[in-house]
């Protein structure tokens, strides 16, 4: 019995300097742009920071950025799922088969600002409201200020979008600009710039940050101010990464999520959407336009009937819209 007491002593001390010098846990985040762009700064780098310098020892989150673990942004989702890496940062409207309930989210003239939809938004996915989410854990659900129309062709008024060929986000964009007698284009946040120079498109729904980030406002230089929709954002975990994670490091990642996140990306997004829109209009060259009242009401209108026609086409979106109507109620109690 001795020696058997003496012999695993002996193993423990063996074992201590392996065990002592453990490598931490590295994950994998794939991110589709640079480390310059703000959905980087933003929405990422917070979460990475706070995670790596809470977790040392334990996690570390390595980035990846430019596509380097995909160049496709509308592939990331799955490739989350399928195991290429454990985190991505994701544009859901790419993908809307994939996440049929963001619908809400996107609906034109819903969501006056980028704190209404990113805090509705947070709290659908804490509510578990949302389908398309089950095998992820959401660390962050973003959503910009409503996109405006910037490009290369002078639009002036909202007739001037008749048989204009305009990018769009997602479908519910789409809808929008069909609505309003538009031709709408889906292209890629990443591709708008090489859309617009080589006239592909004459125009691209965006919001304002982006068109510093990704190049945009080189090309562009018409800007039509009528906010359409904002554009749903994602930094998603695999679920499977996630819960094999050591319960300490799960409750760090919790801790940096959901509202947590949300916050600073409202506070960081904001600062840059303002500071582009001042640059903006200290730019002599450039043509700004804020649309009439005739424009915003005929924008409201389509935006309006579309909704309405949303709501009615099934009962779990009346469900839906009466869950994102309420979260706004509660947001606007006390403004």
């Amino acid at each position: 019995m001795l020696r058997f007491v003496v012999r695993a002593v002996v193993t423990l001390f063996v074992l201590l300097p392996r065990i002592a010098a453990a490598e931490p846990i590295t994950l994998k985040l794939s991110f589709f742009s640079s480390n310059l762009s703000m959905s980087y700064l933003a929405a990422v780098k917070p979460f990475v920071d706070a995670v790596n310098a809470e977790a040392k020892g334990i996690l570390e989150i390595k980035v990846y950025f430019s596509g380097a673990l995909g160049k496709d942004i509308a592939q990331q989702p799955q490739l989350v799922l399928d195991g290429a890496f454990d985190i991505a940062f994701v544009v859901p409207g790419y993908t809307p088969a994939q996440f049929p309930d963001n619908t809400v989210i996107e609906l034109p003239g819903l969501f006056h600002n980028m704190r209404d939809g990113t805090l509705v938004y947070t709290q659908l996915i804490a509510l578990n409201a949302l389908r398309g989410y089950n095998d992820f854990v959401v660390i962050g659900a973003y959503v910009t200020d409503p996109e405006t129309i910037h490009g290369k062709v002078a639009i002036n008024s909202i007739d001037d979008l008749k048989g204009k060929r305009i990018r769009v986000n997602n479908q519910s964009e789409t809808v929008a600009f069909q609505k309003l007698g538009a031709i709408p284009v889906p292209v890629p946040i990443n591709q708008i710039s090489e859309a617009i120079s080589s006239n592909k498109i004459d125009a691209a729904a965006v919001a304002l940050t982006p068109l510093s980030d990704y190049g945009i406002k080189r090309v562009a230089t018409h800007h039509y101010f009528l906010g359409i929709n904002g554009a749903p954002l994602a930094l998603l975990m695999s679920r499977k990464s996630f819960e094999a994670l050591p319960n300490a490091a799960q409750e760090i990642i919790r801790r940096h999520s959901g509202e947590w996140a949300a916050k600073r990306f409202i506070e960081a997004y904001s600062i840059s959407d303002q500071t582009v829109l001042e640059m903006l209009k200290s730019d002599p060259q450039r043509t700004i336009v804020n649309p009439s009242q005739r424009d915003q009401e005929i924008a409201h209108s389509a935006f309006t009937a579309i909704i309405a026609e949303w709501e009615a086409s099934s009962a779990r979106n009346r469900e839906l819209l009466t869950l994102v109507k309420a979260e706004l109620a509660k947001l606007h109690t006390g403004d």
